[in-house]
């Protein structure tokens, strides 16, 4: 023990980083085994021919040629983008409304609602799915009640039976899953910003939506660059609530990547192969990283401000 209390003595900077690195290293271990590791392995899956079963036999560019030339890829795609373009805009929208209000205000009150605010974030999944699967029902859902009582009869309409409104109907299910959260995200950065601010916009006559949008935005647009590079991920990897509401359907009206790729797999949709391709959803998933770097570059450069300093 004496030589390496030695050792130590004589080098402070050994001492110093290998403290660091010591405690880096457990979750640096579990990083690489259980996220990098397989990430990697999934680049070469791709390229293999495997049902998960049988010994993988290489067939190169195989997989992402039957990929590229795949309809049902092109039309999960197209969902994808869809919830991608709604979803993102109008949770941010709605939670930077939410969240001025509530960083402005002072009273319990505003306490109460934000953690109010939080509760879909705890509840599962399935959960979520079987209370919105409630509010679209046709025959007695909430939503259709609600149309009654302003007078117009939707006839047992099934919102998420019907392939015109199917896809539309998710939109407000993940808006109001994630809304809550970055309410509550938005709230602490508006909270950063000094009062002084506030008070010379005010002085200037400035209306609550001016100072939205002239002072609170151009302040927090960090923030909400890597809020919606979040939520456009989100849209992209999340599938458990269209499992759950729908199972992609009606006739893959709902079908996005996520649940495709799942299906390669498992084998739960009309669109699967007869065996497990997990070479085929490899491809599927390098694509979808592929898709998401380029959206990650794109919000970057739509979100793109200017350092403030005050």
């Amino acid at each position: 023990m004496n030589w390496i209390k030695k050792f130590y003595s004589n080098h402070p900077k050994f001492a110093k980083y290998s403290f660091i690195y010591g405690f880096l290293a457990i979750p640096l271990t579990f990083y690489v085994v259980f996220y990098l590791f397989p990430n990697i392995l999934s680049v070469y899956y791709s390229f293999m021919k495997w049902s998960g079963l049988s010994d993988p036999k290489f067939i190169g560019l195989q997989n992402y040629t039957r990929l590229f030339n795949d309809p049902f890829f092109y039309e999960s795609l197209s969902h994808n983008l869809f919830l991608m373009l709604l979803v993102p805009f109008i949770t941010i929208s709605i939670a930077l409304v939410l969240a001025f209000f509530l960083a402005r205000g002072k009273s319990k009150v505003h306490d109460i609602l934000q953690a109010l605010f939080f509760v879909p974030n705890i509840i599962s999944s399935v959960v979520i799915g079987l209370l919105w699967a409630f509010i679209y029902n046709g025959d007695f859902g909430l939503l259709n009640t609600i149309f009654g009582l302003f007078g117009v009869d939707m006839d047992g309409f099934w919102w998420l039976g019907n392939v015109n409104t199917a896809l539309l109907a998710l939109v407000p299910v993940y808006v109001w899953v994630n809304v809550g959260f970055y309410t509550l995200i938005f709230t602490n950065a508006i909270k950063g910003i000094p009062d002084s601010l506030y008070e010379s916009a005010i002085l200037d006559g400035a209306t609550e939506g001016q100072i939205l949008r002239k002072i609170v935005i151009p302040m927090i647009m960090g923030v909400i660059s890597v809020s919606a590079l979040f939520l456009v991920l989100m849209t992209f990897r999340s599938y458990d609530l269209v499992l759950i509401l729908t199972g992609g359907g009606p006739g893959g009206a709902t079908q996005v990547v996520g649940l495709y790729m799942f299906s390669m797999v498992f084998q739960i949709l009309g669109t699967a192969a007869r065996t497990p391709s997990y070479g085929y959803a490899s491809a599927i998933g390098i694509i979808l990283f592929i898709i998401l770097i380029i959206a990650k570059f794109i919000i970057d450069k739509i979100t793109k401000s200017d350092d403030i300093e005050y």
